[in-house]
């Protein structure tokens, strides 16, 4: 088992490399039964759906600043702000608009690879500055 400080190393690097635009690279440090939580439904595991994942963003431009990164055991928290622009989120068009959102990933690593990802970020933050309006619901009377 890798020790706290080889496992921070990993998580780090799978935030940079997503700046990069690196996927192969990403690829390469997941487990062939990687999971991620609070993405897109139906990844398939491992390497296929680190790049299906990647791949539904479209063309995008994004940096990742990395805030804090947690370790305790086999598990590393990465909280990050995202800087990007991409054409549309949720089929909300960008019209070009920047978007800066904040996000915390959880890996669970096992030598050396990321087993499973949880992620949680600010989706609502980022449609609201795509101009998404939110109106309350009818009853339906």
């Amino acid at each position: 088992m890798s020790n706290v400080e080889d496992n921070k190393i990993i998580a780090r690097r799978w935030v940079e490399l997503i700046s990069e635009h690196r996927i192969e690279d990403i690829c390469e440090m997941t487990a062939p039964t990687w999971r991620m939580h609070g993405a897109l439904p139906g990844l398939p595991p491992g390497p296929d759906g680190v790049r299906k994942l990647f791949g539904s963003f479209g063309a995008i431009e994004q940096k990742w600043t990395i805030e804090d990164v947690i370790a305790e055991g086999d598990k590393v928290v990465v909280r990050a702000t995202n800087t990007c622009t991409q054409e549309s989120f949720f089929g909300i068009p960008s019209h070009g608009r920047e978007q800066t959102f904040t996000a915390m990933f959880i890996h669970w690593i096992v030598d050396g690879k990321i087993v499973e990802t949880w992620r949680n970020a600010d989706d609502l933050g980022r449609v609201l500055q795509l101009g998404a309006r939110i109106e309350p619901g009818t009853s339906g009377k």
